[in-house]
């Protein structure tokens, strides 16, 4: 579990079949072999170190369902350690399993801030609600201007100085995971719903 506030940016140095290298420097504080690290908010197991590389696997399925295919050696990443029971919950949590991927449609300006307008699918916008909770390659961001094809998010100065995001343009697809919460309470809802039919009525006294 993660909580999309981004430790530091590290660079690919290798790309090779299902496995990436990366070199870090933050994140080696307490780093070891089997530890889950988000890489663009892709939640991935480290399987070998060498300070200040280490590397991860990368399975077919993460590839198609994320960004992570286009990365080459110099690419910038965003990175964060798993959350300890003692962390600080800065962002909102954050499971590190990308949804769907979304692309840029606009940037523009508002005072300091910049404004990023992505398109995302049907499947996923319908968990995106304005000033919910959003992660962005591994950013927890809150989204605004939502519409049933895209929604847009404001970012400051920080986040454009110590992740990846600012180096963004139109056409660009990024990592997008929708709030747990709203999956589950999807999902809880629909069952109790699906059980409320004209039969279970009947079947419990309930006639007309």
């Amino acid at each position: 579990m993660f909580s999309g506030i981004v430790e530091e940016t590290g660079i690919i140095t290798t790309t090779s079949g299902d496995s990436l290298s990366i070199q870090g420097e933050v994140i080696f504080a307490d780093l070891k072999p089997g530890d889950s690290v988000a890489v663009n908010g892709v939640c991935l197991t480290v399987k070998e170190m060498k300070q200040p590389f280490f590397t991860v696997n990368v399975m077919p399925e993460t590839l198609k369902r994320t960004n992570l295919g286009e990365l080459k050696p110099g690419h910038r990443v965003n990175l964060e350690r798993a959350m300890t029971l003692s962390s600080r919950l800065g962002g909102h949590l954050v499971q590190g399993h990308v949804d769907a991927t979304g692309t840029v449609k606009a940037i523009a300006w508002e005072g300091d801030a910049e404004l990023l307008t992505l398109a995302a699918p049907a499947e996923l916008m319908r968990y995106v609600v304005d000033k919910g909770f959003i992660a962005v390659d591994g950013l927890s961001l809150t989204a605004i201007n939502v519409t049933d094809e895209s929604f847009t998010v404001s970012l400051v100065a920080f986040s454009r100085q110590h992740t990846t995001i600012a180096e963004r343009k139109p056409g660009d697809r990024l990592n997008l995971e929708a709030d747990i919460i709203a999956k589950y309470t999807e999902r809880f809802t629909t069952r109790r719903e699906s059980r409320i039919t004209p039969s279970f009525l009947a079947e419990h006294g309930f006639t007309s």
